[in-house]
């Protein structure tokens, strides 16, 4: 592990990410939804853990993120939560339960941050979603912004391709990430755009920028942890780093097992109780 520096010797908070933008040190950020998996990457010094609703893709097996339900991202949240002594933990708001009723909004978010013990919440939208944000932000909940392809809206969008390539859409992904610092938002995260269009988003606002799949110009980066370890294998975006094979290391431990339970190799002597 790389030597501490002085942002992982403290407890990540907002103030803490802003900061880290101003002098340049960027934001480090992973998926996380279980208990054992949050330690772990906790104590590797991770900044911050998202609690994605990505969690029903590759916890649950959803084709998308929209059958996941507000109780079960608590439910992970919770988990997650209870494994971190350092990083900021933020949890995705889902589909649903906040879209077009402001009202609902602040309920969510508040469930969310009584319940699981979360530090903030994060809502995909612009300047559709504003009124959304305003209330949950009245109520002391610090909001994660996030734009460019939204998942959420996979069926109006029709494709996970790259976003924002044609001018319209880049102007107004410029001015959502100015109308969401506005509201308050202590960060954004921009996915899958352009890279040049990212860098000029960061350089636009104050507030940190943490890109997936929008380049090396913006303040942070995130990935989905299970793409990251090779633990899932049929997701091949450009944007995808593998750091390990945790699949293959982990089919292998299982075949031993089977392989030395059936040659009664294992439990020895050694591993057995008088």
């Amino acid at each position: 592990m790389s030597k501490a520096t002085s942002s992982n010797a403290k407890r990540v908070t907002t103030h803490l990410l802003q900061e880290m933008k101003l002098r340049g040190e960027k934001i480090s950020m992973l998926t996380a939804y279980d208990f054992s998996m949050a330690k772990i990457l906790d104590s590797g010094g991770i900044d911050v853990l998202l609690v994605g609703d990505s969690a029903s893709n590759v916890m649950a097996g959803h084709e998308t993120t929209l059958p996941i339900t507000l109780d079960q991202m608590i439910y992970h949240a919770s988990a997650v939560v209870r494994g971190v002594q350092r990083a900021l933990v933020v949890v995705d708001i889902p589909f649903g339960s906040y879209q077009g009723n402001s009202r609902l909004a602040l309920e969510s978010a508040v469930r969310i941050m009584k319940e699981s013990g979360a530090h903030a919440v994060k809502m995909e939208g612009g300047e559709e979603i504003k009124e959304s944000i305003t209330r949950v932000l009245s109520a002391g909940v610090p909001v994660m912004g996030h734009l460019g392809l939204t998942p959420q809206s996979i069926y109006k969008f029709g494709t996970y391709s790259v976003r924002a390539r044609e001018e319209t859409e880049a102007a107004k992904l410029i001015e959502d990430a100015k109308i969401l610092e506005e509201c308050g938002c202590f960060a954004i995260v921009l996915e899958k755009i352009p890279s040049k269009l990212a860098a000029k988003v960061a350089k636009a606002v104050q507030i940190p920028i943490i890109g997936i799949g929008a380049g090396a110009g913006v303040d942070g980066q995130v990935l989905v942890t299970h793409d990251m370890l090779g633990i899932t294998q049929d997701f091949h975006p450009r944007f995808l780093r593998r750091y390990a094979d945790l699949a293959g290391i982990m089919k292998q431990a299982v075949s031993q097992y089977v392989e030395d339970v059936k040659a009664i190799s294992f439990p020895t002597e050694e591993e057995s109780y008088e």
